[in-house]
């Protein structure tokens, strides 16, 4: 018992980056142990996140791949966001390290970054590092030469970590998953929501066959709302009604949006839309009943 109260302290204190404390711990929105900020390799050594070893040994990397790699990786600095409580990132952070130590990576150009999963601090991390990078899933591996960004890996590899790598580092063409997202979070930087408006309709249309499912845009309108970005977040998740019609979580997300906003005429609509769609959903129901309440009052 005493060898892990020892650990868990050394993790928070172990070590300063520029003033700046690393390995931090907190609880997640479950109550579970959970990295948040800066951490370095040896945030794993705790118990607590036992699956990076596992995870770390178990990965068989490809020679070739790596040998390639360990020249043209020397020449690009690399940000790694991920959530200690999130699945993918437990299956892929681990076999991302086993690539950068098999090239010899500097690891003074390597920024990992663990995000928070609660509603408030929906995979933010508690400095902002992720702010205007566009984390809307993670892991999210991005890779920088003279400070542009080159490429990244979002969620899960196309082939596998090294492969993709090399990819992006050899120049050749790499789009990561959810180009969806990707493509709108640079038309959100050239057009303000307004003038987006009036072409939400060619948007819905064109874009819908490229996305992986209604979850996409789900997942992005979440990340844009925790983070206060009510505006782009209401423009995503009515995208995504637009898109996918038939579905009961486009409706159920778009309502949410508005309840937040304390806008429950139109929640109530979209919440009835929902329940339509899902007629013996008890939770749709007893929320409408909860926004019923509120406007007449």
């Amino acid at each position: 018992m005493m060898k892990k109260y020892i650990c868990v302290f050394f993790l928070v204190v172990n070590s300063f980056v520029s003033g700046q404390v690393i390995n931090s711990l907190a609880k997640d929105s479950n109550g579970k142990l959970m990295l948040l900020g800066k951490t370095n390799k040896k945030a794993f050594e705790n118990e607590n996140f036992s699956w990076f070893k596992k995870n770390y040994d178990s990965y068989l990397t490809n020679d070739k791949i790596i040998n390639k790699l360990k020249d043209l990786l020397q020449n690009y600095t690399i940000k790694a966001f991920y959530g200690s409580w999130c699945g993918d990132s437990k299956r892929e952070l681990p076999k991302f390290y086993k690539v950068i130590d098999e090239t010899h990576f500097n690891k003074d150009k390597l920024e990992v970054i663990a995000v928070d999963n609660k509603p408030e601090a929906y995979k933010a991390a508690p400095n902002g590092e992720e702010k205007g990078l566009n984390i809307h899933r993670v892991p999210t591996f991005i890779l920088y030469k003279n400070n542009q960004e080159i490429g990244r890996i979002v969620e899960y590899p196309k082939q596998d970590i090294e492969r993709d790598i090399l990819a992006i580092v050899s120049g050749k063409k790499y789009s990561p998953h959810y180009i969806v997202v990707e493509y709108l979070h640079k038309i959100f930087e050239e057009k303000t929501v307004k003038e987006l408006k009036s072409e939400e309709n060619k948007l819905a249309a064109s874009l819908v066959e490229f996305t992986k499912g209604s979850r996409e845009l789900n997942t992005y309108g979440y990340k844009l709302l925790r983070s206060n970005q009510l505006e782009k977040a209401l423009f995503i998740f009515k995208l995504n009604t637009k898109m996918y019609p038939y579905k009961v979580n486009v409706f159920d997300s778009l309502g949410e949006a508005y309840l937040t906003n304390k806008n429950y005429n139109k929640a109530l609509v979209n919440y009835n839309k929902a329940l339509k769609l899902a007629p013996n959903d008890k939770n749709i129901a007893s929320i409408i009943k909860q926004i019923k309440t509120e406007i007449n009052q």
